[in-house]
């Protein structure tokens, strides 16, 4: 199966930037579109960014409109998000997601593949 590794969180203060980056391993029998999530504490996991496998597509959460940017890695099944102009909301454990589709970006049912999150901290 396939297997999702993020990297790049830290601690940053308001204002300040971050480039998060995950890269897919194993069986990628399949093109993959990507995207992003994150678990802020005591709140659900919510959607954050979403990239179509050719990288054409682009969808946001509108919490993150503006700030935050998804694009598709130097290699296929890898995909960035540069953070900037970050707030304390943002604080959360970001994950990354693959699904098996081409074309389009992936629904939030769609995602088969996660990572193990990565831990973003943004201090006032």
């Amino acid at each position: 199966q396939v297997q999702l590794v993020e990297s790049g969180g830290g601690l940053v203060q308001a204002g300040g930037s971050l480039r998060l980056s995950c890269a897919a391993s194993g069986r990628t029998f399949s093109r993959l579109a990507m995207g992003w999530f994150r678990q802020a504490p005591g709140k659900e996991r919510e959607f954050v960014a979403a990239i179509s496998w050719s990288g054409d597509s682009l969808y946001y959460a509108d919490s993150v409109k503006g700030r935050f940017t998804i694009s598709r890695g130097n290699a296929k099944n890898t995909v960035d998000l540069q953070m900037t102009s970050l707030k304390s909301e943002d604080t959360a454990v970001y994950y990354c997601a693959a699904a098996p589709k081409y074309g389009e970006v992936a629904r939030n049912g769609e995602y088969d593949y996660w990572g193990q999150g990565t831990q973003v901290t943004v201090s006032s």
